[in-house]
């Protein structure tokens, strides 16, 4: 895939995956998090979660929020740059410093890998500290080649939601809470995708068609077999 071409038809979209303001209220509810609390947002692409972490912890939580591409730093800087509660930073998301009492990491644990991304971030916690992930799994044991195939060319590492919930344990962790993403939570991301994919179809030159169609297929993948895939919302605690 063509970088450039991908960033342009990600450019200046409201989030960067799957999820709403409803979903860190769950997760940081079901987690029992104190006001107060040190929150680290890993891979926060344009910053769409702040604002929800920021009420879950109020008064007095602070947000650092690493982002590795530059430009949605940037994004993000627009509303949350001069507020003192938020530290944005242009970077790895592995060189984080904590302790933090919160780490959210909504679908950025696949850039690092499952098993290495909840040891990293376990390490980053403060005592008593939680994890709140979400990670692409299969919903059902046997999905269909269709859906089977483009979901492991994406994602080779791709499980059930039970082989997920196994390498948590190996790791230590303890699961003190899980959902599905529901729909509304895909819409909230796709809407937007496939409003910008609209404005740049015409006119696209070869290598942004290219990112175009490769969009409109996941989307499309997506509506069609949503039953046998997701986004398993998951809140660990070490043990």
């Amino acid at each position: 895939m063509d970088r450039s071409a991908f960033f342009e038809v990600h450019k200046d979209l409201p989030r960067e995956g799957p999820g709403r303001p409803e979903d860190v209220a769950w997760a940081l509810g079901a987690a029992g998090v104190k006001p107060g609390a040190r929150v680290l947002d890993a891979g926060a692409g344009p910053g769409a979660d702040i604002q929800a972490l920021l009420l879950a912890t109020a008064p007095g939580g602070h947000v650092t929020a690493v982002e590795a591409h530059a430009p949605f730093v940037e994004q993000a800087a627009r509303r949350w740059g001069r507020d003192s509660r938020v530290t944005l930073v242009t970077g790895d998301m592995r060189e984080a410093e904590g302790p933090f009492d919160v780490i959210w990491c909504a679908g950025a644990l696949y850039f690092l890998g499952l098993r290495e991304g909840l040891e990293l971030m376990r390490g980053k916690l403060a005592p008593g500290g939680v994890l709140c992930f979400s990670e692409l799994v299969f919903r059902v044991a046997e999905p269909a080649t269709e859906v089977r195939a483009p979901l492991e060319a994406e994602y080779p590492a791709i499980g059930t939601v039970e082989r997920l919930n196994g390498i948590v344990e190996a790791e230590g962790l303890g699961i003190v809470a899980q959902k599905m993403l529901p729909r509304a939570s895909w819409e909230a991301y796709y809407r937007p995708l496939e409003a910008q994919v609209a404005q740049l179809r015409p006119g696209a030159d070869a290598a942004l068609a290219q990112v175009l169609d490769e969009t409109e297929a996941e989307i499309a993948l997506w509506r069609e077999h949503n039953e046998a895939f997701g986004y398993a919302l998951t809140v660990v605690r070490p043990r």
